[in-house]
Formats: C-alpha cells, structure tokens, sequence
C-alpha cells in the first residue's frame, strides 16, 4: 500500500470568485489550478459538494480502461440526458448497456461500414455546393448540417423527406441547447421546471420520437432492403433471439442523432481551421488524394490509405477533442497512485489538458499532424479523443471515414485561407468553434 497522497483543493469561495468566468468558458480557470496545484485537484462546487479534476494519463486509463469495471458515468449522462434521448448506449449502464453494445456493435464494423460510404459520399458533395466562391463564410454551420445528413442518410438511405430531416435536425439541437443551459445554470433549475421550459423540450424530443417511429414502421412495411444502419438494427438479434422492442429503437436511433452529428461537426470545423492556418498540409493532402484517385482504388480503400489526412485529423483532435472532458464516478472505495477516493466521488478527466500535457507531448500547443506518422496506437495511454476503455465511442470508425472522405474532397475542391486570427472555442457539452470564418478559392 502506498502512502496516502493529499490531493490539494480548491476553494468554495474561489470557485464562487469565478464563477461567471467559468460559466462563460471553464479552460482557463481548470489550467491555472493544473499549473498551481498539480495534475489533479479538489474542486469545492458547494458546502457539501466537490469534484475531483484531474489530466494525470494514467488514472484516467486506469479509470477508464484498467480497473473501469468499478466506475460508472455520471448523472449528467445517465438522468439528464435520458430525459431527452431515453436509455441508449450512451446513457445506459450496467447489464443493459452491456447487452446493447453486444447487439449493436455488428453495425459498426468496418465491413458493415463499407456498404455506407456512397450515401456518405452523397451527403458531403450535396453540402459543399454551398460553398461559395472567394467568399468568407463561416464553415461550422456547413458542416454542421453535413454531418447530420450524413447520419440521416446513413440511416435511412434516401427513403426518408427532407422537411422531416429539417424537423429532426431542428429537435435534436434544441434539446442540446437546453440541456446546456440546464447544466450550466443549475440554479435556474427551479425556473425551468416551473415555466414549463423542460416539459415543452421534452414535448419536442416526443414530437421526433413519433416521426421516427413512421419512418421505422414504413421501412417495415415496405420490405425494401437498403442496407443502411436501420436495417442493421431491425435485424440485430439479442442472444434469445429477439430483437430490440421500438422504445429501444428509437432510443439508439436519437443517441446516433446526439452523439454522431455534433462531435464530427466540431472535429471537422477545427480541422478545417487548421488546415487554413497551415496550407503545406492543404497541399500535402491534395497531392495525396490525387494519387490516390488516379490508382483507381475503391473508396474504402482510398480511406484506408489516406495517412496524411489522417494525421493532420488526429492532431485536430488532440489539440481540440470534441468530447474534452470525460466523468465518471466510482462505485467502491478507490486509490490510484496514494490518492485515495471514496465511493460516490465525482472524477472529472480533461481531456484537453491531457492531450497538451508539457510532460507528454512534445511541442504541445504546436500543429504538428507528423507526430502521428506511425498512427495514433503510440500515444493510446495519453490520446483519448473517441475516450477508452469499453465505453469507448462505438463509432469512432464511422466517424474517422466521414471525416477522411469531408476532408479530402473538400481539398480537393478548394484551397482556403484563414479570415481569424486565432481558433476561438465555445466549451459547451462538447467543444465547439466559434467565428470560423474561411474564404474557399476553387481549384
């Protein structure tokens, strides 16, 4: 046993001194403590409350992978959530989350994947039509949408009208929004309820929920076979030999919505950023994409074989991951390394700080994709960007495709140029961009 390590804390009342800071963005405040106090510390949210908040790689590998059987996700995934997307792999614990992955997991391989690269392909040329010509836009909103048609489509195929798209993609980010503003300010919770604010939210997610149901029972009826990922989940089968009842259905189907389309949007607008602020990388994709297109390889293949803008994807996520903090909170009593916690402890991993750890990373802040030269394995005790352990995102490799495929026709179509002086962040959920303002010159 090693001896007891006191893990140093913070204060109520600073935390109350910053409290419209961190409302605002959190970073700057967690990584002043990090600098002062070391890589885990005690924050003091009430009298009674507190979190631990750590960027030490190894615990969050052992939490998160190594002794993970003893730690679970928090309320925020597990109630708050569930309220607006219901009990799917991502809010679920325990047995039923363990049955739901075993069910669903066949749908992600990359065999499976394979069959939904040319809807995905759709889906990326139909949302770059809108890119105008030596014009500024702000590309989050393009991408944005790219990456929920995607989902859509690789969900239903093209069997399914665009004013319900429209609805749903209009639903599920007002859900979002409001589940934001719900975790950020928890002493308005009180106002939310009372106003009817949550039951009208609730309402809309029903509203979704009933137009996902048609499309379910259409797709049924029709007994057309497109080979998309609702077919996959019509025909996954439980060990019994049952297959998910509709309420579970539709719960998987809104987490791929929640979980599937804003991640990659945010990935691929940082990406994209990056790449304006370093147009070699620009060129060194596009000189790739064009050998690669004239091998003639299919497209699975041509993203298998695309390492430079794999690399320039992965370094995007080291210095932006979507998802820049992961919690769980242990079930037994725990220690790791002397610092002991007790049951019900609230563990809070910043991601972003891990993946720009001085002692970890060379050059952390720096945009240097030839760090991943040898692929991402090198770095998987420090390089969480999908999370780790087995409740690692079950569409990490759907995700990698989408975002192989946007970016290389996106250089291929276009070179592009910086309207920003420095990547702004809105750390929300998840990190997201802010004033992505690009001017794109065809090729």
């Amino acid at each position: 046993m090693q001896n007891t390590k006191e893990i140093p804390t913070v204060p109520l009342s600073r935390f109350l001194k910053h409290s419209l800071n961190i409302l605002k963005n959190p970073l700057p405040f967690h990584h002043a403590n990090f600098t002062k106090l070391g890589d885990s510390f005690k924050l003091k949210i009430g009298f009674r409350s507190s979190v631990f908040f750590s960027r030490d790689a190894g615990l969050a590998e052992y939490v998160l992978q190594k002794h993970q059987k003893n730690y679970v996700k928090s309320k925020i995934q597990t109630e708050d959530l569930v309220k607006y997307v219901g009990k799917g792999l991502l809010t679920s614990e325990g047995e039923h989350w363990k049955r739901q992955r075993k069910l669903i997991q066949p749908a992600f391989h990359k065999k499976q994947l394979k069959q939904l690269l040319t809807s995905i392909q759709n889906a990326i040329l139909t949302e770059y039509q809108r890119i105008s010509n030596n014009e500024s836009i702000d590309i989050f909103p393009v991408f944005n949408d790219l990456a929920f048609q995607t989902v859509v489509k690789s969900l239903f195929s093209s069997h399914i009208e665009q004013d319900k798209i429209n609805r749903l993609q209009y639903i599920t980010e007002t859900a979002q929004k409001m589940l934001v503003k719900e975790l950020r300010q928890p002493y308005l919770g009180w106002w939310f309820k009372s106003s009817g604010k949550i039951k009208a939210h609730i309402q809309l997610t029903q509203e979704a929920r009933d137009i996902l149901k048609q499309i379910v029972n259409e797709r049924r009826a029709s007994n057309i076979k497109a080979n998309d990922l609702l077919d996959m989940l019509l025909e996954a089968r439980y060990d019994d030999g049952n297959a998910m009842d509709e309420e579970q259905l539709i719960d998987e189907i809104l987490i791929l919505f929640t979980a599937g389309h804003e991640t990659t949007s945010n990935a691929l607008t940082f990406t994209c950023q990056l790449l304006a602020l370093h147009p070699a990388w620009q060129e060194s994709i596009y000189q790739e994409t064009k050998q690669l297109k004239s091998q003639g390889l299919d497209t699975m293949a041509s993203i298998m074989a695309s390492k430079a803008c794999q690399q320039v994807l992965e370094e995007s996520m080291r210095l932006y991951p979507p998802a820049y903090f992961i919690d769980r909170v242990n079930i037994s009593d725990d220690e790791f390394n002397g610092m002991q916690f007790k049951a019900g402890s609230n563990l809070l991993f910043s991601i972003y700080e891990i993946h720009r750890h001085p002692k970890l990373w060379a050059q952390p802040n720096q945009f240097m994709p030839q760090r991943f030269a040898d692929g991402e394995r090198q770095f998987s005790s420090q390089y969480f960007p999908f999370g780790a352990g087995p409740r690692k995102c079950i569409g990490n490799n759907f995700a990698m495709f989408e975002m192989i495929m946007a970016i290389n026709e996106l250089v291929s179509q276009f070179k592009f140029k910086p309207n920003f002086d420095t990547i702004e962040i809105t750390p929300l959920i998840t990190l997201k961009p802010k004033n992505a303002h690009i001017t794109f010159q065809k090729r």
